[in-house]
């Protein structure tokens, strides 16, 4: 077992504090797990009765009252029947069910921390709660600080992660070094709520979910289509100066398909099947890249031809656990951005080189370029059985990719067991709004592919030899990159990729006419538009659009209407005042041409 720092110790020590007081406030609970997590822990509980926010605070105050007692986190060692035996007499079925995973486990003799434990565990007491534990933990509550800490939700959570097993109740908390850092990151998360897109998505009318589709099937409205499209017109301009050429492949294929690209294996419970009453035997893809290969397949290949570079944005499926599905981060149905290049081993360096300046060219105009860290991904050295290819690839992969970052000044930092399941990338990692690491651009290198699906070229000596497969994502699933960006720009996207991009609202009813005119010249130059002609007063129709954060309202009354202009409002800078429509034109024009 890894060491645990101070702050993971603390947080560990913290989750028992919790089931202490849980078990002085629900007599007869029983206990699940309580691991630490990030920023801090969550225990699982099985009441008598369901849990309501109020019981968190009554919680807290139970935790603070005994961590003012000094009680010790006394640390006891016991064999496995002596475990069992005492958990039995304590009524605790799920620590007995724990205790008998672990006898059955042949490496039952490591479940200490540290080797030769003989088939032994550890318990650790505080007060009267005694737990199952390897630890470590802090030597007294006293060391926990009564202000560095809360509780935050109740969820529910299947014992064992097994929907067939019974629903716990869960509690999650956060725990830091002090106060100050408590408050900080619920400050942050205060902001975070503020700017969760499932919230935003509704109030701007971006996506919707049904009851009748099902749960993490999203449906996109006109104004979230209008931002995917953007994106993709985004994509396909920045990779189109690269040589990127769009295929289209089906969502189907046979089992076959993912057997030879080692998917099948990887997504096994995943997997959508779709069978039908004439005997179709299909799966719905997890993946594009398989599909991709086959476009290779189709014709002979030259030396001459490569590289060549697929890109295509378009559906696969992924059977995620129902308790995991959730907005747009987690979904069944997964938009993909996804691009291969299939090349020689001579062409690599340049291509990859070519897919950062890709990477930064999608960036900037988003405001994202700059705040990013890139991790090269390698193989687990220790598990080699998790991946695909032969190990001398693995190698030349992985020192091609150091080189690359070396060359090009990514300064990239290698990260043990992060590879995909084909071969190592480089993984560029972003930092939002709210200072959160999101990873989303990937470049990898697959010398496996090519070879188990018998891909291949005709080299300058005649010879056939397989091509190197060059897999990247430059955004990702569009459902995800969505929520990104509107929880990044709480929902005031730049002009370019807004929905609505101006507004046109009459000061009255009788200037409706001038208003409907000043929104057909803004159409014909392919200006996103809409007319407020709402029977409300003007300054409600402003909040209206304020609240749609559309980047400007543009006013018409009996002065704009005489002067053949609009009364600009930008949505950051506030009253412009009276501009000549044409002018106004030009200028919105040339901040949606030039992204800014």
């Amino acid at each position: 077992m890894a060491k645990s720092s101070k702050i993971e110790i603390i947080r560990h020590s913290t989750s028992h504090l919790l089931a202490a007081a849980v078990q002085q406030l629900f007599s007869g609970a029983k206990f699940g797990i309580g691991p630490v997590i990030a920023n801090g822990f969550y225990y699982d509980f099985d009441l008598e009765r369901s849990l309501k926010p109020d019981d968190l605070n009554k919680l807290e105050k139970k935790m603070k009252e005994l961590l003012e007692k000094d009680l010790p986190f006394k640390k006891k060692e016991l064999t496995i029947k002596e475990a069992l035996d005492l958990f039995k007499k304590l009524k605790q079925p799920y620590k007995v069910e724990l205790i008998e995973d672990l006898k059955k486990n042949e490496k039952a003799k490591s479940v200490k921390a540290g080797p030769d434990s003989g088939g032994k565990v550890t318990i650790y007491q505080t007060g009267d709660f005694i737990d199952l534990c390897r630890g470590p933990h802090v030597r007294s509550t006293k060391e926990l600080k009564p202000d560095a800490f809360k509780l935050t939700r109740i969820a529910g959570a299947y014992w064992k992660g097994d929907e067939k097993n019974r629903m716990l109740q869960r509690i999650y908390g956060v725990t830091f070094n002090n106060k100050k850092e408590l408050d900080q990151y619920l400050a942050q998360q205060a902001a975070a709520e503020k700017r969760d897109h499932r919230k935003i998505g509704k109030e701007l009318d971006l996506f919707t979910f049904s009851d009748l589709v099902g749960p993490g099937l999203p449906l996109f409205t006109p104004k979230g289509v209008i931002i995917i499209d953007q994106l993709k017109k985004h994509i396909e301009q920045v990779c189109a100066k690269y040589g990127f050429e769009k295929v289209l492949t089906p969502h189907l294929a046979k089992i076959k398909l993912y057997e030879l690209s080692g998917h099948a294996k990887k997504f096994s419970q995943e997997l959508f099947r779709v069978t039908s009453e004439r005997k179709h035997e299909m799966v719905i893809r997890p993946v594009l890249c398989p599909h991709h290969t086959q476009v290779y397949a189709s014709r002979p290949r030259s030396y001459r031809d490569l590289p060549i570079r697929y890109m295509e944005s378009e559906k696969q499926y992924r059977a995620e656990k129902p308790g995991e599905v959730g907005g747009l981060n987690r979904v069944y149905s997964i938009t993909i951005e996804d691009g291969h290049i299939f090349c020689r081993i001579d062409q690599i360096k340049q291509e990859i080189k070519n897919l950062v300046k890709i990477v930064q060219d999608f960036y900037k105009p988003l405001g994202l370029w700059g705040k990013h860290w890139v991790s090269l991904s390698v193989r687990d050295h220790q598990h080699p059985e998790k991946y695909i290819g032969d190990k001398k690839d693995w190698d030349s992969c992985e020192k091609i990719l150091k080189q690359i970052s070396d060359q090009t000044n990514l300064k990239a930092q290698k990260k043990e067991g992060e590879a995909a399941l084909y071969g190592p990338k480089l993984d560029f990692m972003f930092q939002d709004a709210l200072g959160n690491q999101i990873q989303i651009p990937t470049i990898q290198l697959d010398f496996a592919t090519p070879k188990r699906f018998g891909l291949s070229y005709i080299n300058q000596d005649g010879q056939s030899v397989p091509p190197v497969m060059i897999h990247r994502a430059i955004l990702g699933s569009y459902e995800r990159f969505i929520a990104l960006l509107i929880e990044h720009f709480a929902g005031a996207f730049p002009t370019w990729l807004s929905p609505i991009q101006a507004q046109i609202i009459p000061v009255s009813q009788k200037f409706n006419k001038y208003a409907r005119q000043v929104e057909g010249q803004l159409r014909q130059e392919g200006i996103r538009v809409e007319l407020n002609e709402d029977n409300e007063t003007l300054g409600k129709k402003i909040r209206q659009g304020q609240l749609q954060k559309i980047p400007y309202l543009l006013i018409a009354g009996q002065q704009e209407q005489k002067t053949e202009s609009i009364a600009v409002r930008d949505r950051e800078k506030g009253d412009l005042g009276p501009v000549k429509t044409q002018k106004f034109i030009s200028q919105i024009k040339e901040e949606i041409e030039k992204k800014k």
